[in-house]
């Protein structure tokens, strides 16, 4: 059969891109399908666009810092609002920098969505297109929970958030997850009195709970309220405010309702039984390959559920290409490589490999090493004490999990990324010169602790270095 296209991509987010990128630089004929804006939502309306409020906060508390004073949304000098800023820089990096990257791709762009016609064939932009291997990406949507009352308030999610024209004065927060804490810190710099309400005994219940408690502590200082174990109970409009009832907190007074309470999948559109793909509401099912029932119809980024992140999504966006054109034996296993994620809250929360409960839950003895920030001079004469890094190792080494939380943490965390991945003990990093005095100089300090600790606790290896100290071996 003769095809249209070699490859056909639906979804042009981090998976989508990656992989029409790659292949068409390959050589190959490549067709793109995009109901909305390229880049997804990582880059219109996720990741990118919330680091750029985030990094906006901080600049503004940093200046309510040096001035000792209290300012008001308005004592900060923004020529436009800070959602315009991010829209104008948007546009520049989807039109300027990002669109070149296609020159080579066929795309249909703002069309409708795709729709499978049969296993080989997608309708797109009004007419069908048959391609060889077809690559879904199309990623993930916020969810709403079914709150009594909801649809009247017109919550926010991070789809909405960035079309504001202004900061609100008063905003509540639904959820305790990393949108809903990222977005919480930005808001409350930027003068928002913010209130999140969580219906968990701590926020990021996936994080390790030494995280989570320094966060919320800084939370409480920057005067964050947060609401534990609290779950609105319905939600109405009086007047210009929004109320919402609570169970244990009686009625909340706010302008704004963020909804940052997970994610959800969308495939109606698709019509995925036309092409014969096993899905369920937690993902399109793939194999370790990434290819789904139909062995050359791939899968990669958030829509196979496995890990909700950009930097996943683009990885897997690249070994499903590969894996489409690989001899069975060298196939590369998407689920073999370490995930890292941060959450870029102030502190940064980063983490890679297994947690305490999951080593415990495989009866794993194990060490941990904390190294407080607090402890190293650097960090204190920068201001910048908050924080840990936290490494879970074996007693001889073996790197099982880590977690950085401080400043600079979202790069310090690829270190431990690559040593869990490549089996790289706590001894290679002890003798690795780390650039002094850097942040990540404290991922040495965490080695330099696992040495001293068998020292301490090991009066064979004192014996030992004593003796070899004394010249046996001269």
């Amino acid at each position: 059969m003769a095809f249209d296209y070699d490859v056909l991509v639906i979804g042009l987010g981090p998976a989508g891109m990656a992989v029409s990128i790659m292949a068409s630089e390959m050589g190959l004929k490549v067709c793109a399908v995009e109901s909305h804006r390229v880049g997804g939502e990582c880059m219109n309306v996720g990741c990118i666009p919330s680091k750029a409020l985030l990094r906006m906060a901080k600049a503004r508390h940093l200046h309510s810092k040096l001035q000792s004073l209290e300012l008001s949304s308005t004592d900060f000098p923004l020529v436009l609002s800070p959602f315009q800023r991010i829209q104008n820089d948007l546009d520049f990096i989807r039109e300027k920098k990002t669109m070149g990257m296609f020159k080579r791709v066929d795309l249909i762009l703002n069309q409708g969505k795709a729709s499978f016609v049969n296993e080989h064939t997608v309708e797109a932009g009004g007419r069908e297109i048959t391609a060889d291997k077809i690559f879904i990406c199309t990623g993930t949507r916020p969810e709403i929970p079914p709150f009594p009352g909801i649809e009247q308030v017109h919550p926010l999610t991070n789809e909405t958030m960035f079309s504001l024209d202004r900061i609100p004065e008063k905003l509540i927060v639904i959820g305790g997850g990393a949108i809903a804490c990222e977005m919480a810190q930005a808001f409350s710099r930027l003068g928002s009195k913010v209130t999140i309400l969580y219906r968990g005994p701590r926020l990021l219940k996936r994080e390790d709970p030494d995280a989570a408690i320094c966060l919320e502590k800084t939370f409480t200082d920057e005067g964050i309220q947060i609401l534990h174990n609290e779950t609105p109970q319905r939600f109405s409009v009086r007047g210009e405010n929004i109320i919402v009832a609570t169970g244990q907190n009686g009625e909340l007074v706010t302008d704004k309702v963020l909804v940052a309470a997970g994610r959800r999948m969308e495939f109606s559109a698709l019509q995925l039984e036309r092409a014969g793909i096993a899905y369920s509401e937690k993902g399109i099912k793939v194999d370790a390959y990434l290819r789904t029932s139909q062995p050359h119809i791939y899968a990669p980024g958030d829509c196979n559920g496995h890990h909700l992140f950009s930097h996943a999504a683009m990885h897997q966006g690249m070994v499903a290409l590969c894996n489409c054109m690989m001899p069975r034996p060298m196939r590369i296993d998407f689920r073999k490589f370490v995930v890292p994620s941060t959450i870029f809250t102030d502190p940064q929360i980063s983490r890679v490999g297994a947690s305490e409960h999951e080593l415990r839950k495989r009866g794993l003895k194990f060490e941990t090493i904390t190294v407080p920030y607090a402890d190293y001079g650097a960090a204190i004469a920068e201001k910048v004490d908050t924080g840990f890094v936290k490494v879970l190792t074996s007693r001889w080494g073996k790197i099982y999990g880590a977690t950085v939380v401080g400043e600079g943490s979202s790069d310090m965390i690829n270190e431990w990324g690559l040593a869990v991945q490549e089996k790289v003990r706590m001894h290679k990093l002890l003798f690795l010169q780390h650039s002094f005095p850097s942040m990540s100089f404290l991922n040495k300090r965490a080695a330099e602790t696992w040495m001293m600790n068998i020292m301490q606790s090991s009066a064979l290896m004192r014996k030992m270095s004593q003796i070899m100290f004394r010249g046996i071996f001269r």
